[in-house]
């Protein structure tokens, strides 16, 4: 691109081309919405019903809302989901913040109970509270197994001013 700052609006294909180079793009470049067929009102609707339900919402109750096929809401909400992920984990938890070890899943017929059980997966469950104690933040992220050293490199990812 040349940097050019005169442009022109390509009615045709709403798309926005530079008067000196014509390298043309859109709105929506470089978003998760670059190359979407859905309209900017159906996403921010998502959004919005992503947003405000206590317990989420399954991808079939938004093709409901939205008036979508269930593939297209499915990728519209798991884009949606991945994007809210990736602005977590670029803010690492600060000030107060409690954290526990977990165990994910269960026992199979057959199989070992409680922690030694191969169908249980460690997780490290991390929650950021206000003064009042109210929970701001957290985090939840899947380890291979309780030990120092990887709960060291987990504090440098996830917490701010980490010693670690």
């Amino acid at each position: 691109m040349c940097k050019s700052k005169e442009h022109c609006v390509l009615k045709t294909r709403e798309l926005y081309q530079c008067n000196r180079c014509h390298h043309q793009t859109s709105l929506t470049t470089g978003t998760i919405m670059e190359s979407t067929k859905l309209s900017f009102k159906t996403w921010f609707l998502a959004m919005f019903l992503m947003t405000q339900t206590k317990n989420g919402i399954s991808a079939l109750e938004l093709s409901r809302q939205l008036g979508i096929s269930y593939n297209a809401s499915w990728r519209l909400k798991h884009k949606l989901m991945q994007v809210m992920k990736e602005r977590d984990d670029s803010h690492p938890l600060t000030d107060d913040v409690q954290i526990d070890d977990a165990y994910w899943g269960g026992e199979k017929h057959g199989g070992k109970r409680s922690q030694g059980s191969e169908n249980k997966h460690p997780f490290v469950a991390a929650v950021q509270t206000n003064d009042d104690g109210h929970p701001q933040y957290m985090r939840l992220s899947m380890v291979t197994r309780f030990r120092k050293k990887e709960l060291e490199l987990w504090a440098q990812k996830h917490l701010a001013g980490s010693p670690c």
